[in-house]
Parts: structure tokens; sequence; C-alpha cells
């Protein structure tokens, strides 16, 4: 197993691969990365070169682009190991793909519920075990995860999305923990409303962010090498602090 060096306060050497290659966030996380790297952007069916083009002037030697479906967990293992034959060993993996999903449906039909859980939790948690084994025995590398402030207490508003990124917070922060000596930083990013395609149409929330500074936090904290917990903005940890006792009969009423 090639095991790929790294400076303390350094992102690690090695491809960038980002799972949800044309979301607003991730693309934007990339492009910060680009430069001297190869980036893989693993996406669905559909037009990239936009996003390959804007790798490429951000600085990429090369962009490659694969089909990814987060739902098909039997092909993750697979994926990965192909991702890694053709661009070299992972140094930074992002997982930028989700689901808001129809709360309204999901409250009469199962299987929405069911489709929402399974991309935002199983198969991120899938994807998650993957990346791990595969870097842990070099050492190093840097995994990213999306959580959301959503997950935190989860709210009747989006109960069904909010429980799926609880699910997942959960499974992260273990599995970080679980990697805490064996060089691999695992980043769990915890992003309040985020103004973009996935929200369009919504009311912003206070502390909005925009996906720049979302990556940006991001970025920062891949750079630092150290740290699970990322709130964006910080003010919402401090908010958040609090939700565990804010009366259930008022906390029913908070929006999405």
């Amino acid at each position: 197993m090639q095991r790929i060096e790294r400076s303390p306060g350094s992102v690690p050497e090695g491809a960038v691969v980002v799972f949800g290659g044309r979301s607003e966030i991730g693309l934007a996380i990339a492009r910060r990365l680009a430069p001297d790297r190869t980036v893989v952007l693993a996406v669905r069916p559909g037009d990239t070169e936009a996003a390959r083009r804007a790798c490429l002037a951000a600085g990429a030697h090369a962009v490659l682009v694969v089909g990814f479906d987060a739902d098909d967990t039997d092909a993750h293992p697979g994926l990965v190991a192909r991702i890694e034959a053709q661009a070299g060993p992972i140094g930074v993996a992002v997982l930028a793909f989700g689901i808001l999903g129809d709360q309204r449906l999901a409250e009469t039909d199962p299987a929405e519920v069911v489709r929402i859980l399974h991309t935002d939790f199983v198969a991120q948690a899938s994807l998650l075990t993957v990346l791990a084994d595969r870097l842990r025995p070099r050492g190093t590398g840097t995994i990213v995860a999306f959580s959301s402030v959503a997950g935190v207490r989860v709210r009747r508003a989006n109960y069904v999305y909010g429980s799926a990124k609880a699910g997942l917070d959960g499974f992260a922060s273990g599995l970080a923990d679980a990697l805490h000596g064996s060089g691999v930083h695992l980043v769990v990013a915890r992003p309040g409303f985020v103004v973009g395609r996935m929200t369009a149409g919504m009311d912003p929330a206070v502390f909005a962010s925009t996906p720049d500074q979302v990556a940006d936090a991001v970025v920062e904290r891949i750079s630092r090498g150290s740290g699970v917990d990322l709130w964006i903005p910080w003010q919402l940890r401090v908010m958040f602090s609090v939700a565990p006792f804010v009366p259930r009969a008022l906390w029913r009423r908070m929006p999405r």
C-alpha cells in the first residue's frame, strides 16, 4: 500500500475526490484544493463540462469524471478502487451528495422516508466506511462528511431529513473517534442554512451561509489537519448548545 507523506498544517498529498461533484459546495471545495492536483468528480449522469473546466481553471493538472450512484452501496468498494487505479491514492475525499426530499410526502409515504434515509444516512455511512478502511493503513488522508444543524435537535418541520442527518452525525463522530491516532482526519461539517440550488425558494434562516463560505471553512479545517466538529458559521455552535433545553411546545413550532 502506497503511503502518502504529509507535512503538519498542509493538505494531504494525493487526489482530491468529491462524491457529488456537481454540488455547489463540493465544487467550491474542489476548486480551492485543485492547484497542481488531480481532481476526481464522482457524479450522477449529466453534463459535467462546466464543473470540469472550473477545476482546470483553478489549477488542477487533471480532472477525471466518474459515474457515481450514491444509493448503489454494493458498488462503493469497487468505485473507490477504480478511482485510485486511475487517479492515484486519495488524499482528500469530500462527501457532498444528499437530498432534502419531500417532507410532506414522507409523512404519508414510507417509500419517500426510505429514499431520504438511504441517501442521507445509509449511503453516506457505507462510503465513509469504505474510505476509512482504504486510508487507515496509509496513516494519512482527510475525509469530509456533511452533517447539518438539522440533526442536532430534529425539528417537526423537516424531521425526516433531520433524523437522517442526526444518524449521520452520530456515525461520523464515532468514526472520527475510531480513526483518532491513525493519521486519518475526519471532519464533521455542520453548516446551517446554505443559500443555493438545494434551498431555492426557501426563506434563509438566521446565520445563513453561501457555498463559498462553507468551502472556505472546510478547506481551512482540512489544512489545519485537526479538529472534528466544524460549525458553519461558528455562531451556530452557541445557538444550538441551548437547543436541548428549549421546551418541546416551542420547539415543534420551529421552522425548517
